[in-house]
């Protein structure tokens, strides 16, 4: 339990005996009012007495001439502080003000945002102008200068969060101050080949965030919800108040500013990002007690040994490790496959409208807004399948939804069609989201209360290295179709086979598969036996 437990009164003590009604008719305490007497609310407007009696706040006073404008003004102004304060009851809900995730909700709804603003920008700049000719080579090289270092560092990220008593509320702002630099050299550069080494580093911060991001959710959970519902909330959060919201603020703004005004409007994002996440609540940063998780499975062999419960008494808790059990390394396995698919249709599918509409810009958005409306539907639809199912078994829902993604990709390879494409995005963007809801249930099914964190870091990290690699391809690969699915369709299926072997028990590549027991018990080096470091 995080020390934010501590704000949340304790369960009341039921007994099986049942509180007494109260009685229909009371008289004692008060006078029954008289028929003769007048009420005295007979004379106040209905909002007003209905006002007073919840406690809610008072409606403006209605003016004595009323005209259509000042009408309209009132029921504008009516229905927006309804909307903010539904939406308050919704990010607070569940205790989640008490425990700090409505502050994490917030941080992670400015991340959404920055990423929509931040694509509405580049969709009139140089980015996407290189779909064909030598710029490629260009494309590739600034790829490699920028991804590369992401690559190296990210599995990294995870046994630093591991090891790091301070500074989770830190580096989670750094990503957005960051992103403010970035954006404002943006500004000054989006028509120069600068802008590929800002713009690509501006995805890294991004999925870096993601990652830190994961590795603090556990810490605010409030005792009400589980963690499936809880990364199911923050998606939903930052789809519909992040995404949707700013991406259509940002793309007003474009078509005022043009690109310009969007970036100024992202740094004013990340501004607040990184403000809101240092308003995240300083026990996130507790650590004491943690067993750190591990993607490898070691078993009793020179190096490692398996403890028992007994034995974990005696060993210090840096000094162990939590090896990730079967299923969830089969989720591990599965959400990669499916996000190396939809890494490369977000990078793919905008290239392919450059070059396909170069002299028609309608013919382009029409073609990005088909398939970004397709991908956000299946979002909506996984997150939402997932949160009413009864996952009995993940992993199984992990593996059938790789396979569904694999048959899509083949199918675009095979049809040529951009409508085949849009159908991708939308059966790739449900089966992530149902994949991950599915994976999430593993980790809080396998790991013991010490690990989940670490588990979650580290899963993170696994997904959004596969998307890097599957936005990789999308820049590096042709903007035929037919070439482009080709190869993605390879490298699913080779994820799809691993994943399948995993689920039962085999592997491609030993230490990282199926070859472990469904809930592996925890590991130490051998001959360590006491508390000492």
């Amino acid at each position: 339990m995080h020390p934010g437990y501590s704000n949340y009164p304790p369960p009341r003590r039921v007994t099986g005996r049942r509180e007494p009604l109260p009685p229909l008719h009371p008289t004692s305490g008060r006078a029954r009012p008289s028929d003769d007497a007048p009420d005295s609310s007979a004379d106040q407007p209905t909002e007003q007495v209905r006002s007073a009696r919840t406690g809610a706040p008072k409606p403006p006073p209605i003016p004595r001439k009323l005209t259509v404008t000042r009408v309209a003004a009132m029921r504008s102004r009516e229905l927006t502080n309804r909307g903010i304060a539904t939406f308050r009851r919704a990010a607070t809900a569940d205790g989640a003000d008490k425990s700090g995730l409505t502050h994490l909700t917030y941080a992670v709804m400015a991340n959404f945002a920055t990423d929509a603003a931040i694509a509405v920008a580049l969709a009139n700049t140089l980015f996407f102008s290189a779909a064909t000719g030598e710029d490629k080579t260009k494309v590739a090289l600034y790829l490699l200068i920028t991804i590369a270092p992401f690559a190296v560092i990210a599995p990294l990220i995870g046994p630093a969060l591991d090891r790091l008593q301070r500074g989770r509320r830190i580096a989670l702002a750094s990503s957005f101050a960051l992103r403010t630099v970035l954006a404002v050299l943006l500004v000054f550069h989006f028509d120069s080949w600068a802008l590929y080494p800002c713009a690509l580093g501006m995805m890294v911060l991004s999925k870096s965030f993601s990652v830190l991001k994961s590795a603090v959710t556990p810490r605010v959970l409030p005792p009400d919800i589980d963690l499936v519902r809880t990364n199911s909330r923050l998606t939903v959060f930052g789809l519909i108040g992040g995404t949707i919201v700013a991406g259509a603020a940002a793309g007003i703004i474009a078509f005022a500013f043009r690109s310009t005004g969007v970036l100024w409007f992202t740094a004013a994002l990340t501004i607040a990002g990184a403000y809101l996440s240092m308003r995240i609540p300083a026990w996130v940063e507790v650590t004491e007690g943690e067993v750190p998780a591990t993607l490898a499975y070691h078993g009793d062999d020179a190096v490692t040994e398996v403890i028992t419960r007994e034995q974990r008494e005696t060993i210090a808790p840096d000094k162990r490790r939590q090896p990730l059990g079967r299923a969830t390394i089969t989720g591990l396995w599965g959400n990669g496959t499916i996000r190396v698919l939809t890494g490369f249709l977000t990078l793919y599918i905008a290239f392919v409208a450059k070059s396909r509409t170069e002299h028609e810009p309608w013919m382009q958005a029409a073609m990005l807004g088909l398939v970004g409306v397709a991908a956000g539907l299946g979002n909506f639809a996984g997150n939402a399948t997932g949160a009413r199912l009864k996952l009995g078994k993940p992993a199984l829902v992990v593996v059938r939804c790789t396979a569904a993604v694999t048959a899509v990709a083949i199918l675009v390879a095979v049809t040529d069609s951009l409508l085949t494409a849009a159908f991708a995005a939308l059966v790739a963007s449900a089966g992530s989201a149902l994949a991950k809801v599915s994976l999430d249930a593993s980790l809080q099914q396998d790991l013991p209360e010490e690990s989940i964190a670490s588990g979650f870091g580290r899963s993170e990290t696994v997904l959004q290295l596969s998307w890097v690699v599957g936005g990789t391809l999308g820049i590096l690969l042709p903007t035929q179709y037919w070439i482009g699915f080709t190869v993605i369709s390879v490298v699913l299926i080779l994820g799809l086979a691993q994943t399948y072997l995993t689920y039962r028990g085999r592997s491609l590549l030993p230490g990282l598969g199926g070859k472990r027991p469904e809930h592996a018990n925890q590991e130490a080096p051998v001959g360590t036996d006491s508390r000492a470091g």
